[in-house]
């Protein structure tokens, strides 16, 4: 299936992007927010020029959709890299007590510099970053205890950058989800539009569900413990092992409740994995560590 490759950048990500660097200036920790389905391919490439010397905190959302096994691999594979992320359910708001904990420790030298000039502490500033739909309004609130960010599952609802003050030692700054400018690797490009973490983007969902469908036939051959048994066949009745993922679509198109509606079979796909319908499934597997 030949299609245009997944592409965006709507304008409001481009000026997100300027707003976000100046505030920057003004900030001590970066949370980076990313996907728990896709810790890899929801990393922008910015990140590291963007938080510079100060503190990050990763997080990694959506830690109910994915296996025990996969949160305990991609904590082994982090903490090998050099940091300890921190899972969180933001929309249940598991986890968020040791994200807050984390920002106070990564953060604590402002206020240990301040003490040695002679200066009283104040809040320490985060920014909360990541790509659309990862969670981070929802973590926000959770932090918060209230509701005053608006979440939804809709790109660019955050577009304005306001400070919120979530407790006496922590100032939350609340960004748009930002994209990088192009994404090369669209197989990277593929993961978020599965995991509906690009907002607004230009793609043909029968070649996003269809990728879907080879990626978990993948995953059960080489990494069967990232996925809850055998998805797709017992939410289709069918076994996707003997089709390509296109031919997988046109033939649950056939069953009845179908009627031969391709379309429908493709967006029905992605909803259910979306909404978690398949079970615990991590689409990324930790690369090999060299020795």
């Amino acid at each position: 299936m030949t299609s245009p490759p997944i592409q965006w950048y709507p304008g409001h990500i481009a000026k997100a992007e300027k707003a976000l660097t100046e505030q920057l200036k003004r900030v001590d920790v970066v949370l980076e927010v990313r996907d728990a389905r896709i810790p890899l391919s929801t990393h922008h490439p910015q990140v590291p020029q963007w938080v510079g010397s100060k503190g990050r905190v990763l997080v990694l959302n959506r830690e109910d959709m994915i296996p025990p096994v996969a949160q305990q691999a991609w904590t082994d594979w982090f903490t090998a890299a050099g940091e300890v992320p921190c899972f969180t359910n933001a929309q249940q708001g598991k986890g968020i007590q040791a994200v807050s904990q984390a920002v106070q420790e990564v953060g604590a030298h402002v206020n240990e510099r301040r003490r040695d000039r002679g200066m009283l502490p104040r809040p320490i500033r985060a920014v909360v970053i990541g790509f659309p739909n990862v969670g981070k309004s929802a973590l926000i609130n959770r932090l918060l205890k209230k509701r005053v960010v608006e979440s939804a599952r809709r790109p660019g609802v955050t577009r304005q950058l306001r400070w919120v003050r979530i407790s006496d030692q922590i100032e939350l700054l609340d960004a748009p989800g930002v994209l990088p400018s192009r994404l090369n690797d669209q197989a990277a490009a593929l993961k978020l539009a599965i995991c509906d973490d690009i907002g607004e983007a230009s793609y043909d969902n029968q070649r996003v569900a269809a990728a879907l469908i080879e990626m978990l036939k993948e995953l059960q051959q080489s990494a069967p413990k990232f996925v809850s048994g055998s998805p797709l066949q017992e939410r289709y009745s069918l076994d996707p092992n003997s089709c390509t993922g296109e031919d997988y679509l046109a033939r649950v198109a056939e069953q009845a409740r179908f009627q031969n509606d391709v379309e429908r079979v493709a967006r029905q796909v992605l909803h259910d994995f979306r909404k978690g319908l398949m079970g615990a499934i991590a689409l990324e597997v930790p690369p090999a560590v060299d020795p």
